[in-house]
């Protein structure tokens, strides 16, 4: 038995702290309070501390690191992340792998022929025994199951097709999935129509389990994609999350309060709507994200084709419409080959100027030479809508991290940190207890965990222990890879698996 004594304990509910102790029982929590009765325990004494539960990342693209033991999550106090967001997931094949790990090398973070699994049931049989330190779930991704049944075309599937995507989701679900997700500015899952994503849905409704959706627009399209996703959910019944939620783009800045206008009027009229999103004005993705994602149809390889094309290539270039000065704002973060490595850290903006060319020119030369292989940083959204989002009651804090060749986004090493450092600290945007409830507990009933997120007797003892005064992301966009300060432990069903340095 371990004894977690003197803390400031906050169970992750929203509630005020209380100071006390806290005692662990084999892989539970068997008491908290002030005067829990003397017995022979270990005791790791907390005084200056606080204690909440583990971290739970509700949306993570960590599929092929967590099975290599990576620690990135862990240092910063995540004990459960939930990887298969945006409709990428390392599963299902059926025939060879090849095609489904050149659509989600780019996100997933591999492009090696080691990784892939036929179905759900043997990635989420590795994923139990892996070394990982923290806990995993998985969604099952839309485009990676569209990709296996229909390969890389942007065409609506067969009856026969819709059919079988049906049947190899529902077993995936009945295997153990946590739901499915959609990445619908990702080609091929941007060419499905409303029939095929009810079908779909209605098979994830009939199980309870979580639709999450990184939605068709951001940016000009915001608001009419979020009205196609409640409608999705009103029609079929399924439990939506919208993911990382932004108005992205300066341009665009002003459509988040009528977006979350329509979130908040389909919540008062039932339907299961919340979202998340990370602590950062910047986002990540790969640089095809683009481009129109027709021009991705057949994949990768035929987009390259397309481009090596002049005429092709000129009616892919002349679709890129938009201001020319969001380009400033878009920054490579990752490139395949060493020939380029030079352009990490440069804009798009600066890389064009450089080359003396339009910045659409040098983004489709870039993809040429590095085969599609290029990751970026973009500059999204304004201080003020990301305080709107991170404080809005249906909102739960993620990371969205992805691991790259090059610099990836600082919210893969501190994303927790940052957000009890410097927007609850710092900037007091939000309370301790309500930023913990976000992390935590709001995360855990989108899953129906109800053994998680709390420090209460009875759960999963994955706590954090840390300095409220301490804590802090050191992670930056020009090194992202810094360990947080201010975690002094962690622990994973009972056990301190991690330890900070000396507070």
């Amino acid at each position: 038995m371990l004894l977690l004594s003197n803390a400031l304990v906050f169970d992750g509910s929203g509630a005020d702290p209380v100071r006390g102790s806290l005692l662990v029982d084999d892989e539970r929590i068997s008491a908290i309070g002030e005067n829990i009765p003397a017995g022979n325990f270990q005791t790791l004494d907390c005084t200056g501390l606080a204690l909440a539960p583990g971290f739970i990342d509700l949306h993570s693209h960590s599929d092929l690191q967590v099975l290599e033991g990576r620690r990135e999550k862990l240092e910063q106090g995540v004990t459960l992340e939930v990887v298969g967001n945006c409709g990428f997931s390392p599963y299902p094949f059926l025939h060879d792998a090849a095609a489904l790990r050149e659509f989600g090398a780019g996100i997933l973070g591999r492009d090696d022929d080691g990784w892939g699994w036929p179905d759900a049931s043997s990635y989420l049989k590795i994923l139990s025994s892996s070394p990982s330190s923290n806990s995993a779930l998985s969604l099952i991704g839309h485009g990676s199951l569209r990709t296996a049944v229909c390969g890389p075309a942007q065409r609506a599937p067969s009856a026969v097709e819709l059919d079988r995507m049906a049947g190899l989701l529902a077993d995936s679900l009945d295997a153990g999935c946590v739901g499915f997700s959609t990445g619908l500015m990702y080609a091929p899952g941007s060419a499905a129509n409303p029939e095929e994503l009810q079908h779909l849905c209605r098979v994830v409704a009939k199980r309870g389990k979580l639709y999450a959706t990184h939605m068709r627009s951001y940016a000009a399209g915001l608001l009419d994609a979020t009205h196609e996703q409640i409608d999705l959910a009103r029609r079929t019944g399924c439990r939506l999350q919208i993911s990382h939620l932004q108005a992205a783009g300066r341009a665009n800045w002003q459509l988040q309060r009528p977006t979350l206008d329509a979130i908040e009027a389909a919540r008062r009229d039932g339907i299961d709507i919340e979202f998340d999103i990370y602590p950062y004005q910047c986002g990540s993705t790969v640089l095809t994200q683009f481009l129109p994602q027709a021009a991705l149809d057949g994949g990768v390889h035929d987009l390259i084709n397309r481009l090596r094309d002049s005429g092709k290539r000129k009616a892919v270039f002349d679709s890129m419409t938009g201001d020319p000065a969001r380009w400033n704002d878009v920054t490579i973060s990752s490139v395949a080959s060493e020939t380029n490595a030079a352009l990490i850290g440069k804009t798009v903006a600066a890389i064009a100027a450089l080359r003396g060319e339009d910045p659409r020119a040098a983004v489709l030369d870039i993809l040429v030479e590095e085969e599609g292989a290029v990751n970026v940083v973009s500059f999204n959204q304004s201080e003020d809508n990301l305080r709107e989002l991170i404080t809005h009651p249906l909102c739960s804090v993620i990371t969205d991290g992805f691991y790259v060749k090059g610099k990836p986004h600082p919210r893969l090493y501190g994303t927790f940190p940052e957000l009890l450092g410097t927007l609850v600290r710092d900037r007091r945007w939000l309370s301790l207890s309500e930023a913990i409830h976000k992390s935590t507990a709001k995360p855990a009933a989108r899953l129906n965990l109800p053994d998680r997120g709390l420090l209460k007797p009875g759960a999963i003892a994955d706590i954090v222990v840390f300095d409220p005064d301490r804590i802090s992301s050191a992670a930056t966009y020009e090194a992202p890879a810094a360990h947080p300060a201010g975690i002094a432990h962690v622990l994973k069903a009972g056990k301190i698996i991690h330890s900070g340095a000396k507070q």
